[in-house]
């Protein structure tokens, strides 16, 4: 069951002996905390705005009033999301939740909002951390969930591609493609809980840390629905055939129009597989060496550092300088000589070997578990320690950014220290980490997590304040505002200083020209033209 509040299912929550143990590691990193455990309020008893606009009779078979459900997409799964709904905070709320089955669906209601001038929300998972599946809105607003349109609908095995629904969730996408012993191999962190519209939407990044990092690289075509007609690009491997049309909607988070379908890039499953866990006694070190392999054309799948407080908690390894995770992979080849040359980067370093293992797809794993497979488990359940966290009054969130790798050092000491003030100042204690989750030739992606002792009640307004602390410091520091977690309404004004602003002119008036009644995600990426209905004339 999926948690109407929270990440996930119900079943997968921290409980029991889970729960036990994170109360004491707790106990210890932020001595004298209140560990008393918040329940979740339930929707359906909260007593919630009836919905402001009834479906037409073709259309109520797609829609939802129901008042969990309602609940259900109010949001996505940012600490804030999760902290105002375990407090009672629930609004504002979709006043309906669509499902549409066919692209016709679609069409069909889309032509309704624009005549009424009701808000349209696209959802996929619902696991945006920017407020960017929130009905933050003037007005009516429906959500429509995608999750109806989840097939691989076609496969080129010559070109190794495939046509896929925008709607399929990311288990459900590799379920349907490994009898053809194909992968789009694209993991975030949210891959149970999102779907391919929702990375195509956002640009998101997966877990591999080098070379095909964000869904961008792995999309060969769109066809995107909007208010203006259909958009479908033609699929060829490259095109100097002037801008790129699916540039246009890669990234553009649901404001120009709905993602249906898309031609992926697939691979070929994996068979070779090997991994090492190394230590540094000194921060510096680990990331020169990390630079060292970035820009050594290695290109490895995982090349993850990690400070020693998030090794710490989170790999349940003691480093002092740092703690670097690699990884190659390969469907045709052995790779341990990339490895072998990855680690003699590493010597050169002065960084030292924790562990290595190598797996054959067609053989069983060689080596004990390390940390590197410690920190792949804590990875896959951090969002539910996030939850078990807010319960119980810690604020548990993370920031990321990306930057070059002349400005780095300069960019983590302004961002540490305007998180450690950030901490002391709303919350009084508690822990700031790094890793870097993707690298570059030039330059890495910090991603940032943040452990402090938080009051109930306020929970959401100190980490509003710990994060504007953080984002201003970045973005005067010369990062992104975002590299793979998107823009939405949270990230708004940083993303307005960012972009440049004949960029923004044109994105508007793209706006303008696909969605002339304003009614797709309005309030995200750029400001809202005021939704109205059209006259009985057809005129706006």
């Amino acid at each position: 069951m999926r948690s109407w509040w929270g990440w996930g299912t119900v079943e997968q929550a921290y409980t029991g002996a889970e729960a036990a143990q994170l109360e004491a590691r707790v106990a210890a990193l932020l001595p004298g905390h209140d560990l008393t455990v918040h329940d979740p309020p339930d929707p359906a008893a909260a007593g919630l705005p009836a919905p402001r606009i009834s479906a037409p009779a073709a259309l109520a078979p797609l829609c939802s009033a129901d008042p969990v459900d309602r609940a259900g997409h109010a949001r996505g799964k940012a600490f804030r999301d999760v902290a105002r709904n375990l407090q009672g905070s629930v609004g504002p709320l979709p006043d309906l939740v669509a499902r549409p089955r066919t692209e016709s669906d679609i069409g069909d209601l889309l032509d309704w909002c624009a005549r009424e001038a009701i808000a349209v929300i696209p959802y996929g998972g619902g696991s945006s951390v920017v407020g960017g599946v929130e009905p933050r809105v003037d007005g009516p607003a429906l959500t429509v969930d995608l999750t109806a349109m989840g097939q691989v609908l076609e496969i080129d095995r010559i070109s190794r591609a495939a046509r896929i629904q925008a709607g399929v969730l990311g288990p459900a996408l590799e379920a349907q493609l490994r009898p053809h012993d194909l992968t789009l191999r694209h993991f975030p962190q949210s891959f149970a809980h999102s779907t391919l519209g929702g990375w195509l939407a956002t640009r998101a990044g997966g877990h591999f840390a080098t070379l095909y990092t964000h869904i961008d690289d792995l999309t060969e075509s769109l066809r995107v629905l909007t208010p203006a007609g259909v958009s479908e690009s033609r699929r060829l491997p490259g095109s100097g055939a002037g801008p790129s049309p699916d540039r246009l909607f890669l990234g553009s988070e649901g404001i120009l129009g709905i993602i249906t379908e898309a031609w992926m890039r697939l691979q070929d499953r994996p068979r070779w597989q090997t991994t090492a866990s190394v230590a540094f006694t000194d921060w510096s070190q680990a990331v020169a060496a990390t630079r060292a392999i970035a820009q050594a054309g290695l290109y490895p799948s995982n090349c993850r550092l990690l400070d020693p407080a998030e090794a710490a908690l989170n790999a349940a390894t003691t480093v002092s300088g740092g703690l670097l995770v690699l990884a190659f992979e390969s469907a045709h080849h052995p790779v341990d000589p990339w490895i072998e040359r990855a680690l003699a980067i590493v010597a050169d370093h002065h960084g030292t070997v924790l562990a290595r293992r190598s797996r054959d797809a067609a053989a069983p794993a060689a080596g004990p578990a390390d940390a590197a497979d410690s920190w792949r488990s804590a990875f896959v359940r951090m969002p539910y320690l996030r939850d078990a966290l807010a319960r119980r009054s810690v604020i548990a969130e993370t920031f990321e950014t990306a930057c070059t790798w002349d400005r780095f050092d300069a960019l983590h000491a302004a961002v540490t220290a305007a998180a450690t003030a950030a901490i002391r100042d709303v919350c009084g204690t508690g822990v700031l980490t790094c890793r870097f989750t993707h690298v570059y030739p030039d330059g890495p992606a910090p991603y940032y997590g943040i452990y402090a002792a938080g009051r109930w009640g306020s929970l959401d307004r100190q980490w509003d304040e710990i994060k504007t602390a953080v984002a201003e410091a970045l973005s005067a520091a010369g990062g992104t505002i975002t590299h793979h977690h998107a823009v939405g309404r949270d990230h708004r004004r940083w993303y307005d200083r960012q972009r440049p602003d004949p960029f923004a002119a044109a994105l508007s008036a793209a706006k303008t020209r696909l969605d002339p009644a304003g009614i797709l995600n309005p309030g995200v990426l750029i400001d809202a033209p005021r939704r109205t209905a059209p006259d009985p004339g057809g005129n706006l």
